[in-house]
């Protein structure tokens, strides 16, 4: 079975810390803690407008934290000079809208493929792993694949969402669209609203390689401590997993 690893996405930290400005809480010194606590990865999502993230902090966090760091980005001529001088060890190409208040869907690898396909090839250059955040469509898979991607990360925020016998059809499109993400040679990720009580079904589906969660394990910090909420997710999906 293959190992199944955890990428801690620490936006919200910066969230928490922009809302009255200055240095506290540190988004990096929340990455390090979650790396002790076990994280595999450190994802941070770089908006336009800066809204969490800033730039100071994916340069500290490529310095300072020993695990991959994935930058999630727009497909902005922006965000690629950003990812080319700071070489993260992957790039995670989302879609961004100004007003969204989180990521609402996945990237439209279809009608976007030709942007797409350059960004890749310019990101792959400098030695990035480029991942595709995308909806469990298997023609967004097949087109990713023919655009190059290393990886994809499908969008279990409509799972998340749904109850009873509507996401159990959801979760049978997130097996569906791993195993064709396999079949296809492409590293298959997942998240978005992950939580102790949903994970388990994703957690198990075996072509899955990573799970990306943050803003819930941010808010359970709160009750837990980082430490033990990074503990108790890594718990729940090594138990699913096995």
């Amino acid at each position: 079975m293959n190992k199944l690893r955890l990428g801690i996405n620490i936006d919200h930290v910066a969230t928490i810390r922009n809302a009255r400005g200055g240095v506290h809480p540190d988004p990096v010194r929340a990455a390090k803690i979650a790396v002790k606590a076990g994280a595999d990865g450190i994802t941070a999502h770089l908006r336009e407008d800066r809204r969490h993230i800033s730039d100071q902090d994916i340069r500290r966090l490529k310095k300072e934290i020993k695990k991959p760091l994935n930058l999630e980005m727009a497909a902005t001529e922006e965000m690629l000079n950003i990812a080319l001088s700071t070489k993260p060890h992957a790039a995670c190409i989302v879609p961004e809208k100004r007003q969204e208040v989180t990521t609402e869907g996945g990237l439209d690898v279809v009608g976007q493929f030709s942007l797409l396909n350059n960004y890749i090839r310019k990101l792959q250059k400098a030695k990035i792993r480029v991942s595709l955040f995308i909806d469990p469509e298997p023609e967004q898979i097949h087109a990713a694949a023919l655009a190059g991607a290393d990886v994809i990360e499908l969008h279990t925020g409509q799972y998340c969402k749904l109850k009873g016998k509507a996401q159990k059809t959801e979760l049978k499109r997130l097996q569906n669209g791993a195993l064709l993400a396999d079949q296809l040679m492409l590293e298959c990720h997942a998240g978005h609203g992950l939580t102790f009580d949903n994970v388990a079904p994703v957690a198990a589906i075996p072509q899955i390689m990573e799970l990306n969660i943050g803003h819930f394990l941010i808010g359970e910090a709160v009750f837990l401590g980082l430490t033990d909420a990074v503990k108790r997710m890594k718990q729940l999906m090594k138990a699913a997993r096995a």
